[in-house]
C-alpha cells in the first residue's frame, strides 16, 4: 500500500511542477516585460494602441496614469498608459518596408507573367 502512495504523490509532483513550468512561469514573466515597456513610455514614442490606434505620445501624466496621444496632425486623445500594446521602433518599421517589398515584387511577378501568357 505504500508503494502506491508514493507513486501517486510523486505523480502530483510532477504535474504540480510541469503546471509551473508550462503556464505560471511564462505567464508572469510576459507581465513583468509588458510593465517594464509601460513604465518606460517616453514622449514621442510611437505607439499602437490595444484598439489598433496608432500614435505619438505628446506628454505623460505619471500621477493619473494618463497620457495624450497624438493620433492625426493636431487631433490629440487623453488615454491610460494601460491602453498602449506596443511601441514602435525603427528595426520594425525595417522588418515591415521589406515584408512590403517581398509583396511588391510578387505582385510584379504575378503581372509579368500574366501579360506573358496573354
Amino acid at each position: 500500500m505504500q508503494g502506491g502512495l508514493n507513486s501517486s504523490l510523486m505523480w502530483l509532483l510532477v504535474f504540480v511542477a510541469l503546471t509551473y513550468f508550462l503556464m505560471i512561469r511564462p505567464q508572469s514573466k510576459q507581465k513583468k516585460k509588458r510593465q517594464d515597456m509601460l513604465n518606460n513610455l517616453e514622449k514621442k514614442d510611437k505607439i499602437i494602441t490595444i484598439g489598433g490606434i496608432h500614435g505619438t505620445i505628446v506628454s505623460l501624466k505619471d500621477e493619473d496614469n494618463l497620457m495624450v496621444v497624438e493620433i492625426a496632425p493636431n487631433v490629440r486623445i487623453t488615454m491610460q498608459r494601460s491602453a498602449v500594446g506596443s511601441i514602435l521602433t525603427d528595426e520594425n518599421a525595417d522588418v515591415r518596408s521589406k515584408d512590403t517589398d517581398k509583396d511588391k515584387s510578387k505582385e510584379i511577378e504575378t503581372v509579368e507573367d500574366n501579360e506573358k501568357n496573354n
